[in-house]
């Protein structure tokens, strides 16, 4: 092997070396005690759209980050009406709701302002490429032809597994819920969220 070959060969193992740890997702969510990846996402309420940011969420008091596979699909539409039905509670207990899927904006606007889902109480936000998913340990799961939702309409996109991050104003995870681990029901994952913000 000439000099040249070698050289280059050593190039790109080392060029790989180095994409490699940035280019996958973890491979478990982050758990209690990890901080929070802070974020910034274009996010809908009430069918208006926004920048929301987790960190200037947390000035505010805790905040509860949910991961959801698809808005108008049955569990993420039982999921978001809890939610919107217990959003006083939460306001009451200074937390922020926040929810996470892989929509784009225009199904979020529609979704956030639903009244039989978001009802315009609470914020939800696209992550349309899994980034934020991927600093949490999620891995956004490839979309599948043919799959649509209540509406009856094409849902193209990946989904995020269903998970759920509690955290503290300080910027610490203090619970994580998994529907795939935990063997939790979407509305369980609001309920447990709510006992543990009125703790904090």
């Amino acid at each position: 092997m000439s000099k040249r070959n070698y050289h280059s060969i050593f190039l790109i193992f080392g060029i790989m070396l180095f994409i490699a740890p940035h280019s996958f997702s973890q491979s478990k969510a982050l758990s209690v005690g990890a901080v929070a990846p802070m974020f910034t996402a274009k996010a809908s309420q009430a069918g208006n759209e926004f920048d929301f940011s987790l960190k200037k969420a947390l000035t505010k008091g805790p905040v509860v980050l949910y991961f959801y596979p698809a808005a108008y699909t049955g569990g993420c539409d039982l999921e978001a009406h809890t939610f919107a039905d217990l959003k006083d509670q939460f306001t009451a207990a200074g937390a922020t709701i926040i929810g996470v899927s892989a929509d784009d904006i225009q199904r979020l606007n529609s979704f956030s302002s639903d009244p039989d889902y978001c009802a315009g109480k609470f914020a939800v936000a696209s992550d349309a490429e899994g980034k934020i998913a991927a600093t949490y340990g999620l891995t956004l799961i490839p979309p599948k032809s043919g799959v649509k939702d209540v509406r009856g309409v094409q849902v193209t996109h990946g989904f995020i597994p269903r998970t759920t991050f509690v955290i503290n104003k300080n910027g610490k995870i203090v619970a994580v819920f998994s529907s795939e681990t935990d063997h939790i029901s979407p509305d369980e994952h609001v309920k447990k969220s709510l006992e543990i913000v009125k703790t904090l």
